[in-house]
């Protein structure tokens, strides 16, 4: 949905005014107050009510999806280190020093970076075999 979203955007506006992924009908980068109006709207369609005081934010999806991105990576087994500056990137940061603010502490994301530290640390996986031994 989000390549169809693009290339729409790039039909009706060749040159965007913006680098902006989401766009205004002007084709320039929406107004904070219009996205979080949008957003509002969005969650009373999806029937999604808040849970506490304050309703989800649509700034929140950004914190949800930094983890849940770390959270594959290290489920995968990536080199979480060297795709940092593609994450900052995606969230548009200068570097991964903006991007850590993102990053709170998910038990999974947690436990795994821990278990990856233990592997480093000590040469054995968590399954209990050491690097050498599974090759």
């Amino acid at each position: 949905m989000l390549r169809d979203y693009r290339q729409r955007c790039g039909q009706l506006f060749p040159g965007p005014a913006t680098p902006s992924f989401f766009l205004s009908a002007a084709g320039t980068r929406p107004f904070r107050s219009a996205v979080e109006a949008t957003f509002s709207r969005l969650l009373v369609r999806a029937g999604i009510t808040p849970r506490r005081r304050r309703p989800p934010r649509i700034h929140d999806l950004r914190h949800s999806f930094a983890v849940a991105t770390l959270t594959d990576w290290y489920r995968t087994g990536a080199d979480v280190a060297a795709m940092m500056p593609l994450l900052s990137r995606i969230l548009g940061h200068a570097g991964p020093q903006s991007t850590f603010y993102y990053l709170h502490a998910a038990p999974e994301l947690l436990a795994l970076a821990a278990a990856r530290l233990h592997e480093h640390n000590t040469g054995i996986a968590s399954t209990g075999i050491s690097r050498q031994e599974a090759s």
